[in-house]
């Protein structure tokens, strides 16, 4: 599972990994909209806590903060990412995901093959690796990028480590 935690609109993905094929499960977005900040951050706890209790993934990935210009905007991030986590270890009666974390330029390079790539290439990108047609929400197609840029990561380290296949 993918996230692209945001303090208004929150991300998710959902895919399966298979060797080197993906296969899309779900993804959407946690819109939060105008509600005070910390009603904010316990919507994005509560439904992130709901898709792992939903999906149960062995693995989820998130992006990492990025140094907004506006340093209030970078500490809202980060609170909606902490946010996130909490609810991704919360749960004690599932078993507990590992946590993997990735930077906007390692899931461009990773999907797009291009570190400075726009929302556009990795949208289509996407689209292309899970095989779906019609357009995805850009925050949901950024948690779905984050999630092929582990499973590729984990495919890679599994290769370097020399094991020729990866669980799922």
């Amino acid at each position: 599972m993918g996230i692209d935690p945001g303090s208004r609109i929150t991300g998710f993905g959902v895919i399966e990994v298979n060797g080197d094929r993906f296969r899309y499960v779900a993804s959407g977005c946690i819109r939060t909209g105008k509600l005070p900040f910390n009603e904010r951050l316990e919507e994005i706890y509560v439904s992130v806590s709901r898709l792992i209790g939903e999906h149960t993934p062995g693995e989820v990935c998130l992006e990492r903060v990025f140094m907004h210009r506006n340093a209030d905007s970078a500490l809202k991030l980060g609170h909606a990412r902490a946010a996130a986590m909490c609810a991704v270890f919360a749960d004690q009666a599932v078993q507990r995901p590992q946590l993997a974390e990735y930077s906007a330029r390692e899931v461009k390079q990773a999907v797009a093959g291009y570190g400075a790539a726009d929302k556009e290439q990795v949208q289509h990108m996407v689209r292309r690796l899970l095989n779906l047609s019609g357009e995805l929400q850009s925050d949901a197609s950024d948690a779905l990028a984050i999630a092929v840029c582990h499973a590729n990561s984990r495919r890679a380290a599994a290769i370097l480590a020399g094991r020729s296949e990866v669980a799922t």
